[in-house]
């Protein structure tokens, strides 16, 4: 369990902002935080790992205490036991990628780990190469492996996926639920992407202006009403017709085309480009407008 309660001044583009922020977070789950530029996200991920200082509050995971204002106490970045995965990823050029993922070794740890990191994200053909012979995403699953060389008991993600094409996020997507699953993590991931929001996610936390807007299932936080469906999958719509009394809506999903049949009602908020959730509901499909 990860218990956070942060309090900092922080500077914006409209001037002062207030971050005050308080949560918990369940042992194994991932949770994103959401929100637009500027609300604060990045700051709660830097204070968690102890690279930026809060001005009071407090940050316990289990029984440690990482961080107590009023107990003076703070401890340093490379004593909690954690792994940041930023957008950059950060290799060293002159290594190649099994010497990268060797340099974050602890002194004496075992160092098999790097082999098993090296055929879990697939990188078994890779590891004989320096960085700057490989593709964005193929430097990603590097920076992802080296994250997590020091088994750490959390995973922090900074948008980690924002540069790459939808493809490659897809597949990165598979790579970061599998080890978080694989590793027992407790995974805090940034996000704008709600379909990669809702895929990878136990748990959605909304920051607005520095403080806690919202806080639940994706889903629900996303969508005016809990919809009860045994299938459920999110998209953008590229394209809308009428004919006659309904609409035929065609929603990219991944790398598919789906068309959905919809009434006035649901198609009267949608436009080109809207993210939407396709449910199926009383074996009648669905669609909400979401974000």
């Amino acid at each position: 369990m990860i218990n956070v309660s942060l309090f900092k001044k922080l500077q914006s583009a409209s001037g002062e902002m207030p971050l005050d922020v308080n949560f918990t977070i369940e042992k194994q789950k991932l949770v994103t935080l959401y929100g637009k530029s500027g609300a604060g996200k990045t700051s709660i991920l830097k204070m968690i790992a102890g690279i930026f200082l809060p001005d009071d509050g407090f940050i316990t995971v289990g029984d440690e205490e990482w961080f107590n204002k009023q107990k003076g106490i703070n401890l340093k970045p490379q004593k909690r036991n954690l792994g940041y995965l930023f957008q950059e990823y950060s290799l060293f050029p002159n290594m190649t990628v099994g010497e990268n993922l060797k340099f974050a070794l602890r002194k004496g740890q075992d160092r098999n780990i790097v082999n098993d990191l090296i055929e879990i994200v697939d990188l078994g053909d890779l590891q004989f190469r320096k960085p700057d012979t490989l593709s964005g995403g193929q430097k990603q699953r590097v920076a992802l492996a080296r994250a997590l060389v020091q088994k750490p008991k959390i995973l922090l993600l900074d948008e980690p996926l924002s540069a790459l094409d939808q493809e490659m996020r897809i597949k990165l997507q598979q790579y970061i639920i599998q080890v978080h699953r694989e590793f027992k993590l407790t995974t805090i991931l940034i996000s704008h992407d709600i379909s990669e929001i809702i895929k990878m996610s136990d748990c959605l936390i909304e920051i607005e202006h520095g403080k806690i807007k919202s806080k639940g299932l994706p889903t629900e936080v996303f969508t005016k009403n809990n919809i009860n469906a045994k299938f459920q999958f999110t998209g953008e719509v590229i394209h809308m017709i009428q004919q006659d009394f309904i609409f035929i809506i065609t929603v990219l999903i991944g790398n598919e085309l789906v068309k959905v049949i919809a009434d006035d009602n649901e198609a009267k908020d949608l436009k080109i480009g809207d993210k939407v959730l396709i449910a199926s509901k009383a074996f009648n499909p669905v669609i909400q407008k979401i974000g």
